[in-house]
Order: structure tokens, then C-alpha cells, then sequence
């Protein structure tokens, strides 16, 4: 079953990111795990033309011309300095969308997304999707558990609206 949490849990989600999750929705059959053995690039390229559909300009391959990249430094003359590279984003830039796979929680890479979207100034919600079950560990279950610590405790404030979390 296709899941998804919206942090903080205190407001709803917004119909934008409602339109992206019913993307996945759409397509769950097709990407959900551990029945699709799939990877992240092939997950982006079954929900691409649902999420072109609501204006998202999505990674076309992991060559440099095919990359969506979003400024986070800008220099003299308004030069972009600085840019991290997303699956997908918004075209008004304020939602990004990140899909992993196997290395989602071992090896880290959804704090590395939450970092990255951070420094993103015009984004507001970060989307990041993520296997239910990779090698028989539950890997939505152990991000939830961690967003979720980082939202309750709240010692840390994160300059976004929200994160997202999907399980395919």
C-alpha cells in the first residue's frame, strides 16, 4: 500500500502535493516494493509524464543536460554560485521532489535531500519518496520515525513549510 505522512503533522497537505502523490498513486502497481525490483531513475521514469502533467520539469537522465538544477548561491550579478541537482521540481520552484531507493535510509541520502532542499530559498516542500521495504528492512517506517523525532523535538527549525514522506 502506498503510504504518506506530512510533517509537522499539525496542517493538511496542500492540493499541489496532493497532485504528486496521486502520482504515485497512479502508478503504484507498477513501482511499489518489494515487487518492483526497480531503482530510483526507473520509479522517475513511470511517474514522469504524470508529474509533467502538473507542471513539474523532471530529470530526463543523470547526463548534465538532462539534470534539474536549482540555485542556492547566487554571485555578483545574480550568477548562480551554487546549485543542487533534484529528481523533480515545481515549476515556481517551491515543491521537490526526491525518489530513492536503496540508498534512502542506509546510506543516509534522505538526510542529504532534507539538507539540500533546505538550502533551496524559493522551495517550501520538500517531496521524498522511498521504498516500503528495501532487503527486507522497512525503510518508510525508519524515516518516519526520524522526521518525525526531528519535528516533536523540535531543537532544530528547518525553513520548510513540510516534508513529505511517501512509501511506494
Amino acid at each position: 500500500m502506498l503510504k504518506y505522512q506530512l510533517f509537522p503533522r499539525s496542517f493538511g497537505i496542500t492540493p499541489e502535493v496532493k497532485e504528486v502523490i496521486e502520482c504515485f498513486e497512479k502508478h503504484y502497481d507498477n513501482i511499489k516494493s518489494p515487487d518492483n525490483l526497480l531503482n530510483s531513475d526507473e520509479v522517475l521514469k513511470i511517474i514522469r509524464l504524470s508529474l509533467e502533467k502538473i507542471n513539474f520539469k523532471v530529470e530526463a537522465s543523470k547526463s548534465q543536460i538532462d539534470k534539474i538544477k536549482v540555485p542556492v548561491l547566487f554571485s555578483l550579478n545574480n550568477k548562480i554560485d551554487k546549485f543542487f541537482d533534484a529528481d523533480a521540481v515545481n515549476t515556481n520552484e517551491t515543491i521537490v521532489l526526491e525518489v530513492e531507493a536503496g540508498r534512502a535510509y542506509v546510506n543516509n541520502q534522505f538526510l542529504k535531500d532534507i539538507f539540500q532542499a533546505c538550502m533551496m530559498p524559493s522551495v517550501k516542500y520538500l517531496i521524498l519518496a522511498v521504498r516500503n521495504d528495501y532487503r527486507g528492512n522497512d525503510d518508510f517506517t525508519k524515516i518516519f520515525t526520524f522526521i518525525e523525532t526531528l519535528y516533536i523535538n523540535g531543537r532544530l527549525k528547518l525553513p520548510l513549510q513540510g516534508i513529505v514522506l511517501i512509501g511506494y
